[in-house]
């Protein structure tokens, strides 16, 4: 239950998946247009993605909102033609094993990388993961040997989503999921932060995906105990069939996309 006595605080919105689909895509540039959200971080690897972003880019410089590049190593095709794509459980078994292959993965990286900078003609404003997989040591290390490319001389350069803490969850069933998270990102604000990056946290915004309804009162929860610096994520779009068929999350992409209008 939300404590009303506490104070609503404005959020620092952010929404994932751009480029996942056109559906996924027109529902975020709308949210930016009318000042709902303060950026949006995109998935490169798809098809779409040059024309998505040709349609992004215009809302981006109108309303100064940020664009981000959303790492992706699991799940989907991966851009580069290596077969390093996965699901998100075998990755974890492949990082604690320590049977990842760096070098595949580092060429998927880099052509994500390269694919933003190709369209949009620079760095991203900061760097997230899908599924988290930026918190990832693999991934940690790509960021360090890429700084020299995504920050300045004069040391401007993207900032990085934080980790989330799972003593802000507004249930135990959410606080156990978070706390996997939490401890794959152990230690990521140190070392990023001493390889000289921003990074920006706590991370907010988890909630049961699989109970849409819930989100309005997840986002009232946000605003009333997101303490200073928190970034919230959010999964707003409208359905269409690329994105049935690429992701199983597609109602909650709705009932997201509504309420934040609403607000």
């Amino acid at each position: 239950m939300v404590d009303v006595t506490m104070q609503e605080k404005p959020l620092y919105l952010v929404a994932d998946d751009y480029g996942l689909s056109p559906g996924v895509d027109r529902a975020i540039r709308t949210l930016l247009s009318e000042g709902k959200i303060a950026g949006t971080s995109c998935m490169t690897l798809f098809p779409e993605w040059p024309d998505e972003a040709a349609l992004l880019m215009p809302v981006i410089k109108e309303t100064g909102a940020e664009v981000g590049l959303h790492l992706t190593l699991t799940d989907f095709m991966p851009l580069s033609g290596v077969r390093v794509m996965c699901s998100m459980r075998k990755r974890v078994a492949q990082w604690i094993l320590g049977s990842v292959d760096k070098g595949k993965l580092q060429r998927e990286l880099d052509a994500q990388l390269n694919a933003f900078i190709d369209v949009v003609g620079r760095a991203p404003d900061y760097i997230d993961g899908h599924q988290h997989v930026h918190f990832f040591p693999i991934v940690r290390e790509w960021l360090v040997e890429r700084r020299d490319l995504l920050i300045s001389p004069r040391g401007t350069g993207p900032w990085l989503r934080g980790a989330p803490d799972a003593s802000l969850c507004s249930s135990l069933s959410i606080r156990g999921k978070v706390s996997i998270i939490e401890r794959i990102a152990n230690g990521f604000a140190s070392e990023m932060s001493a390889a000289g990056y921003r990074v920006r946290g706590p991370l907010m915004g988890f909630y049961d995906w699989r109970k849409p309804d819930n989100f309005p009162a997840a986002l009232q929860y946000f605003k009333t105990h997101a303490p200073e610096g928190t970034v919230v994520m959010c999964h707003p779009g409208h359905s269409d069939a690329i994105l049935m068929a690429r992701d199983e999350l597609i109602d909650a992409r709705e009932v997201e996309f509504a309420e934040l209008m609403r607000q």
